[in-house]
């Protein structure tokens, strides 16, 4: 596979993916190239590495013989194109985001729940919510006793102001994993952050600090599923830096999400940038086996495992 531009560039999670998917995967950055020189190496490639995906990913004009010569390799060597918007959706399972705020087609088909999809995902809400909150109570007495044994200074639940679906803000619960009596302040969790407790890192790992959500979800402020619940603070901070992000607020939020079994935990606005890309898949390719799908790879998140 062979990407030609870079219009986009990749984050190294992604080359790590693509060189699983694609082993000969290759980038020619062309700008500072002949078009013979292009020419001979997409033909090198193609011979050598029996290449049949050409990825097109540029903003800029490309020469006419060039593009001649790659139409005759279509035919020639039976090589496929795909554009760089595509070449996300369909193998990295997310959206392209232009950098310029120029180009907002990409938006077109990224729309809130029609009401029967609205009316399917509060059913598969609540069909899962109240027999896994009657499941997993002797683990909700369990946290409380640990949390008070570790951290008895604070309260046992945590709340705090997320935005919610359409931009409202609503108040999020979770289990208390971090120390009320350290000075120490961040808006992202950092390694071996001071403020957490042990039981608190355990949860934080395992997920079980956000178990208490199950209230949010019957309350209808989150779905079980769906982009994660942002910091009100932090929305505000990526609004500015991300002109698209808001787009993820056209549905509620939720405990877990494509975004966060796809993605490590972020700690800064390119890992939002990234995160928004999956939110923004999600959105706009929403199905039941998506939903399951990422209901397996939460529970393999949780068990320690990467995930499918």
């Amino acid at each position: 596979m062979i990407v030609l531009g870079q219009k986009y560039r990749f984050h190294p999670l992604e080359k790590e993916q693509i060189q699983k998917l694609f082993p000969d995967f290759k980038e020619l950055h062309y700008s500072d190239k002949s078009s013979e020189e292009i020419l001979r190496f997409i033909e090198q490639e193609i011979d050598s590495n029996h290449s049949k995906l050409i990825v097109l990913n540029t903003k800029v004009q490309i020469p006419n013989e060039i593009i001649a010569r790659l139409t005759h390799l279509q035919f020639e060597q039976e090589i496929n194109y795909i554009t760089i918007e595509h070449f996300l959706e369909k193998y990295l399972n997310k959206c392209y985001i232009p950098e310029e705020q120029r180009d907002i087609s990409f938006l077109e088909k990224i729309k809130p729940f029609s009401p029967l999809q609205y009316l399917i995902k509060r059913c598969v809400d609540f069909s899962i919510t109240i027999p896994l909150g009657i499941i997993i109570l002797p683990i909700v007495i369990y946290t409380i006793y640990r949390i008070r044994k570790e951290s008895p200074d604070g309260p046992v639940l945590f709340k705090q102001k997320r935005v919610g679906k359409n931009g409202r803000e609503f108040e999020c619960i979770k289990f208390r994993s971090m120390r009320t009596d350290v000075n120490y302040f961040n808006h992202y969790t950092q390694k071996d952050d001071p403020r957490i407790f042990p039981w608190g890192a355990i949860m934080r790992k395992t997920r079980l600090d956000e178990l208490p959500q199950l209230i949010n979800v019957i309350k209808g402020e989150m779905h079980l599923i769906g982009p994660r619940a942002e910091w009100n603070e932090l929305v505000a901070k990526y609004e500015e830096k991300i002109p698209f992000y808001n787009e993820r607020h056209l549905i509620a939020p939720g405990i877990t999400g494509w975004a966060q079994v796809m993605y490590p935990y972020g700690a800064n606005v390119e890992d939002a940038r990234q995160k928004l890309m999956y939110d923004l898949y999600y959105i706009k390719n929403w199905s039941l086996w998506l939903e399951l799908k990422t209901a397996i790879k939460t529970i393999l998140v949780m068990l320690g495992k990467k995930g499918l």
